[in-house]
């Protein structure tokens, strides 16, 4: 099984409008979501991937803490950080959405209770 990487290039803006961090978990989502990186696959360890990307080991280690709190990967301790399993492609796609939704809002500011109306009232409009 594939690890210690992502496929292809890959790098932070730090200059960008979105922390390094953020950047890292959508980056590691987006992979994960759309089945660039498959279930099992490992990430690179913390370390190893901050001076991989030129950031704080405390920058990766918090990327990845949300990740594992949104299910997306799992901490094995020395197994290292593995993707979850994620359900089929609706779910994933599904997940990835309010993923980016969440992200959204609150770069915008917005309560979590407030973002969270706002869906409702959407899903009603279906």
């Amino acid at each position: 099984m594939p690890d210690a990487g992502f496929p292809g290039d890959w790098s932070v803006d730090a200059a960008g409008g979105t922390p390094p961090y953020e950047q890292l978990r959508a980056h590691v989502l987006e992979l994960a979501t759309s089945g660039g990186l498959p279930a099992g696959y490992r990430l690179p360890p913390v370390r190893a991937l901050a001076e991989r990307l030129g950031l704080a080991a405390n920058t990766v280690a918090r990327a990845y803490k949300e990740l594992e709190v949104d299910g997306i990967v799992e901490t094995h301790g020395r197994g290292g950080t593995l993707v979850s399993a994620q359900g089929d492609a609706a779910h994933r796609a599904a997940q990835h959405a309010a993923a980016d939704y969440a992200a959204k809002t609150r770069s915008l500011g917005l309560a979590s209770d407030e973002a969270l109306d706002l869906v409702s009232q959407a899903l009603k409009l279906r």
